[in-house]
């Protein structure tokens, strides 16, 4: 019989507003103190177990151990993901619709997208010449709006364009919020819900015709395992899981030009366009800054893992954050060094921005590698195809606050083309 030891438990009846409080470090912060990997708080009036680095990672997403059926809370299904989502299905079931998810996110698919977003970049620029600033967060998540609708096969009209990529981002920002950004988050989700369920009812009508290997036609007519079609508003909430992800890398966007800024000799090293420069810097920009502060899984039995016992239903956090600074896995994690990258060797458990394990039979967010080439084309573009000046601003960005940016989201002024275009 496995011997279980006590572990570290954090002080206090409740730690929820610590949670709010620490945000993105509350785990990491906590790991660091009693210098154990996993430790039990209370949250919400639950025991919670939190575990941190790349075992923990291995053990969370073993499906044997953890279910994400009741881990995700309904606040934040009501504004980050949609309820009945993929997010919180498990088994033969998640398989299936995994699969769908999959089917969109072929490399054909991911090159069709970053041209759209390479367009997108390129008919911004002569709009920009002309303003006397512009605020990059903002015309990023515009840009990525209008990819992604096109991309998925939703039509959207030049003019709807800033607002629906506003309540894409509204939805995003309240999955951390309480008050006034989480209602403006669930007021957002209702209107994009409302707005793709009546698409959906118009292809499945005949009233719109879109290419089947759009994911507006995949998500209209997919099937589960038991035959049935989806219905209209979990099918709806889909093709959002589809396209938000894609405006979301707005976020990612705005820290890649933040890290631009701040490590110029790094910019030096990617005026060739060269690829793997580019690929080298954005991993380094999903490593470094603040993305996913955790995510949640619960025990699906009772098991022993480093001398603990994880009773069934139990809810535990994995620490996305910590584990991405963790000096185990990351030599000196608090420097930016794109260079780490030159020859690491592939891990599923130690990078893990977007979620660990295998995006094909896990959770693993599947648009990851989506995620990269968008980054990479928008990087490569803020580098060799345009010039700008960076103005006095407030770039510093709080930990606490979930999810998190540069508080001026990014001004840049004096924009100008380069006249080279430097393909990746």
């Amino acid at each position: 019989m496995a011997i279980t030891a006590a572990i570290p438990h954090d002080k206090g009846i409740d730690n929820t507003l610590s949670l709010s409080q620490d945000g993105y470090i509350f785990i990491k912060k906590r790991v660091d103190k009693y210098q154990s990997n996993l430790f039990e708080t209370c949250l919400l009036g639950q025991k919670v177990i939190c575990i941190s680095g790349e075992e923990a990672a291995k053990i969370f997403y073993d499906e044997q151990y953890f279910k994400r059926n009741g881990a995700i809370p309904k606040w934040v299904q009501k504004t980050l993901f949609g309820i009945n989502a993929i997010h919180t299905m498990d088994g033969e079931a998640h398989a299936n619709r995994k699969l769908l998810f999959m089917s969109l996110m072929t490399p054909a698919h991911q090159k069709r997208l970053s041209e759209l977003v390479m367009e997108g970049w390129q008919a911004s620029i002569s709009k920009w010449e002309s303003a006397k600033e512009i605020i990059l967060f903002n015309e990023a998540r515009n840009i990525l709006c209008r990819a992604a609708c096109q991309f998925a096969g939703v039509p959207l009209s030049e003019f709807e364009v800033k607002d629906w990529a506003e309540d894409f981002s509204a939805m995003v920002d309240a999955f951390g919020a309480v008050g006034p950004r989480h209602f403006k988050g669930r007021k957002a989700r209702k209107r994009v819900e409302e707005w793709i369920s009546d698409v959906i009812k118009d292809v499945r009508d005949g009233k719109l015709k879109v290419e089947e290997d759009s994911a507006l036609y995949a998500m209209a007519f997919h099937r589960e395992i038991d035959g049935r079609q989806l219905d209209t508003q979990t099918a709806a909430v889909e093709l959002i899981n589809v396209i938000r992800p894609i405006i979301a890398v707005s976020f990612f966007i705005t820290f890649t030009a933040l890290a631009l800024n701040e490590h110029p000799k790094c910019k030096e090293k990617m005026l060739s366009g060269d690829s793997d420069e580019l690929d080298m810097f954005v991993q380094e920009v999903r490593r470094y800054y603040p993305f996913v502060p955790y995510l949640g899984a619960r025990v699906r039995k009772d098991f022993v893992w480093n001398q603990c016992k994880f009773k069934e239903g139990m809810l535990v956090l994995l620490d996305v954050y910590g584990t991405n600074h963790d000096s185990q896995i990351w030599e000196n994690p608090y420097e930016f060094r794109p260079e780490r990258f030159k020859e690491r060797k592939s891990n599923l458990f130690d990078l893990i921005p977007q979620g660990g394990g295998d995006a094909a039979k896990g959770h693993r967010c599947p648009g990851e590698d989506i995620t990269v080439e968008i980054m990479k084309v928008s990087l490569n573009f803020l580098v060799n195809n345009m010039e700008y000046e960076v103005p006095a601003q407030d770039l510093s960005y709080s930990l606490s606050k979930m999810p998190t940016l540069p508080k001026s989201g990014f001004i840049m002024s004096n924009i100008k083309p380069k006249f080279q275009t430097t393909a990746i």
